[in-house]
């Protein structure tokens, strides 16, 4: 079964139970992903449907920065009940251990000795994270490491 197919199967769950931020949260991840596919003018495989809700996790993240800062904290709460939904559908994230190995191989591959090189790295290292972990999380790493 496919993310996609799971988060309409967890739409329809909702819409029975009557769970209107799971709904809610479902809809606008569903609509997304149409965008996405819109744009394409294809449909999204599963990497691409994580990508899509990786997104829609950052974009509430910030929300949640956001209404902090507005001393909003029904708004905070609500952004991450959201991303707490949302998460259900990612693969299950990797360690920081993990997150250490994969970057020392990508490093290793390329041959990189310093942070001048952390793009090379980053080419190899990205598609092995298959949303596992974040561009960011891994860039953290790969720069720590090269220096």
């Amino acid at each position: 079964m496919t993310s996609k197919n799971e988060l309409q199967n967890a739409l329809k769950e909702a819409i029975r139970k009557n769970d209107s931020i799971r709904k809610g949260t479902l809809r606008m991840a569903l609509t997304s992903i149409r965008m996405a596919e819109d744009r394409k003018r294809d449909e999204l495989d599963d990497d691409e449907v994580i990508g899509v809700l990786q997104k829609e996790i950052k974009s509430r993240q910030e929300t949640v920065e956001d209404a902090q800062k507005a001393n909003r904290p029904e708004l905070a709460e609500e952004a991450r009940a959201q991303i707490v939904i949302l998460e259900e559908f990612l693969p299950k994230q990797m360690t920081q251990e993990e997150l250490e190995e994969l970057a020392r191989q990508a490093i290793e591959q390329v041959g990189a000795e310093s942070p001048r090189e952390m793009g090379q790295v980053m080419k190899v290292l990205v598609p092995l994270l298959k949303g596992r972990a974040t561009g960011q999380e891994a860039s953290q790493v790969v720069r720590r490491l090269l220096q």
